[in-house]
């Protein structure tokens, strides 16, 4: 497989440069409760005993009120009403209203985010980069991947990596491939991210590099041999969700002579549609 250029998204060799300043790829903000006043009486298990009216139009982002979904046996999943009930700097909460296969009106609520792309830096020793930033939500720092979220509006994947490798690990690489994609949590959310695996790795002179802000301004960087990584997710000193199922992955292909990955640029159906504008 030839190397992916990130800058013109053609398949030749090439490096990619630091970018603009983004956001970190956490989701901010917490969600809000739903809204006063809606139809129907609640059942114990959450289900609704009167079927909502649609008398609106749905919010921005929100799928279609007649939005359903058909599975192989046929059952129906119908949207009968749908309103974003929380706007944040990054995420936003939608309250679904569905209608059951047997009929039965129950509520469903959706944290809508942008998604995100991560890096497995691997260099010519075996070593991945991991880098090390403070998470508000759990209150301490993480050992993590070089990674953020989709907050540039036609920004190509691949090129959004290069750029936080850049921004956070102040690295280029001319070796792009595409290692996995992830939907976050399903069950509660739309966010989905694409890892990428990185090689031929280059480092950025000092006088060029990106300055980090708030978490970003004490980050920490270093490199750990990939099996030490694999013994780190298993001890369960390595606990982000990415970094676990991109070291894994990492491990994975390289046992497989890396000859399974897909291109940098393959299809991304999962891919969540552009959030809220990051301030």
């Amino acid at each position: 497989m030839a190397p992916y250029n990130v800058t013109t998204g053609s398949e030749t060799a090439g490096s990619e440069t630091a970018g603009s300043e983004t956001a970190g790829s956490e989701t901010a903000g917490s969600a809000g409760a739903g809204s006063a006043g809606e139809p129907g009486v609640r059942e114990p298990d959450g289900a609704w005993s009167d079927a909502p009216s649609v008398d609106s139009a749905p919010a921005a982002g929100a799928p279609s009120a007649a939005a359903s979904y058909r599975s192989d046996s046929g059952h129906r999943y119908e949207v009968v009403e749908s309103d974003v009930v929380f706007t944040g700097r990054i995420i936003r909460l939608r309250r679904d209203i569905v209608r059951m296969p047997d009929g039965v009106v129950s509520q469903r609520d959706v944290i809508m985010h942008p998604g995100a792309v991560g890096v497995v830096a691997l260099d010519e020793s075996g070593r991945v980069v991991m880098v090390n930033q403070y998470r508000h939500p759990v209150r301490r720092p993480l050992w993590e991947l070089p990674a953020g979220i989709l907050d540039i509006p036609g920004e190509p994947l691949a090129a959004a990596a290069a750029r936080e490798l850049a921004e956070e690990a102040h690295l280029t690489a001319a070796r792009w491939d595409l290692l996995v994609d992830v939907l976050a949590s399903p069950g509660m959310t739309d966010e989905a991210y694409r890892v990428f695996l990185a090689r031929e790795l280059a480092v950025i002179p000092p006088s060029r590099r990106h300055v980090g802000v708030h978490e970003e301004a004490e980050l920490r960087t270093r490199r750990v041999d990939l099996d030490e990584a694999v013994a780190d997710v298993l001890s369960g000193t390595i606990t982000n969700a990415m970094a676990v199922i991109g070291i894994l992955a990492a491990a994975t292909a390289r046992a497989g002579g890396f000859a399974a990955l897909r291109a940098a640029d393959a299809p991304w159906p999962d891919r969540p549609a552009p959030g809220v504008p990051v301030g």
